[in-house]
């Protein structure tokens, strides 16, 4: 069971994952649109078998991802990274349905090499959706996407595709809507000529509450006007929700408020929430009992955030962080040389296994 799993530990519910798989078939069933998996969000293989029910692929931001995807996942692998190298090309043009280049200039290096596969462009279109500088595609002097049409139109005869990656934890329909209109009438000749259009991830339609026939509709119409095939590119919306980081008290300290110390660390295990500042989330924080939890590492700023519990924290408490999937088990790191919370996963039928641990052979065999 899984109060005898050692923490910390992170445990995916495959209930609760199956419900955005159901949302995202229900997209592809009403709106023609497919969804590749953003391996870079998300790369716990152990659950590929059931996400390839309701998804179409997997989309990589580097080699070793396009590999991952196209051995434990299947069905479409499409390859993209910011920058090609020669030896990342002589593997991805074996194993790739699709490969989308970030540049005009690395399209043409390796264009003869890959030319027998859909070969696909991103965009970059000048607008975007994200709250935060660093995750902003269009920000200033930005890398990521090719930006003038004469560009784009200079190498249109060898593209069978597009990319526009341009949301970021976007559950405003409307917002994506207007921006997508905006896209279209910009680029409407290089979508006419084009099999394919990718509009990334960042989408987070598996919200409770998100208008799921609206977007439909307006993906149905945005394909059909266009005569594309719609790729989105979900890793939070595929995942959220699914996974908590289920941790230990340890100590608990005053310092004017008290400060629970838990067997995990935000460095280590939640790093996404550090670098935005943002804290860990948690089912339920109601309560007249307010803790502050923090981490095990020295980093002073090793904060998973203030709660408030019904019950008072004791040593050997169990605290449980929710929303623990995306952009975690892909970053966990030895900072500290502390250890790595093992995999765990609730079945649909309710049993709980632990797929992985990480030990101290581990630490060893990482570094050198």
């Amino acid at each position: 069971m899984v109060k005898k799993i050692e923490t910390p530990y992170y445990l995916i519910d495959e209930k609760k994952l199956l419900k955005n798989l159901k949302k995202i078939e229900y997209v592809r069933n009403f709106s023609g649109a497919k969804s590749v998996l953003a391996l870079k969000c998300f790369s716990t293989w152990s659950v590929f078998d059931l996400m390839s029910k309701y998804m179409d692929g997997t989309t990589s931001s580097s080699l070793y991802e396009a590999k991952l995807g196209y051995e434990q996942f299947g069905k479409e692998t499409h390859a993209f990274s910011v920058a090609y190298s020669a030896e990342d090309v002589k593997t991805l043009k074996k194993i790739s349905d699709k490969i989308i280049f970030n540049s005009v200039s690395q399209l043409k290096t390796f264009y003869k090499e890959v030319k027998h596969i859909d070969i696909g462009l991103r965009i970059n279109s000048g607008i975007s959706y994200s709250h935060f500088d660093l995750a902003d595609p269009a920000r200033k002097y930005s890398r990521l996407g090719v930006i003038f049409i004469k560009d784009i139109a200079s190498v249109l005869d060898k593209l069978s595709g597009v990319m526009f990656h341009y949301n970021c934890e976007n559950d405003d329909f409307g917002a994506f809507s207007k921006m997508l209109d905006k896209i279209a009438s910009k680029y409407e000749k290089i979508l006419h000529k084009v099999k394919w259009v990718s509009l990334g991830g960042g989408l987070y339609f598996t919200k409770e509450g998100y208008p799921l026939d609206k977007f439909c509709k307006k993906l149905k119409s945005f394909s059909e006007q266009y005569g594309v095939q719609v790729y989105l590119e979900p890793g939070e919306a595929a995942i959220t929700r699914s996974c908590e980081l289920v941790t230990t008290v340890l100590d608990i300290v005053k310092n004017v408020k008290d400060i629970a110390i838990v067997d995990a660390s935000i460095e280590a295990h939640m790093l996404d929430l550090l670098i935005y500042r943002t804290p860990a989330k948690m089912e339920s924080d109601a309560g007249k009992h307010k803790y502050i939890v923090a981490g095990r590492s020295c980093l002073a700023g090793d904060v998973f955030g203030e709660y408030e519990f019904k019950n008072k924290l004791k040593v050997g408490s169990t605290v449980r962080f929710a929303d623990a999937a995306g952009y975690t088990m892909v970053k966990k790191n030895w900072f500290n040389g502390i250890k790595m919370p093992s995999i765990a996963l609730k079945r649909l039928n309710g049993k709980v296994e632990i797929i992985k641990q990480f030990l101290y052979n581990d630490f060893l065999s990482d570094l050198s």
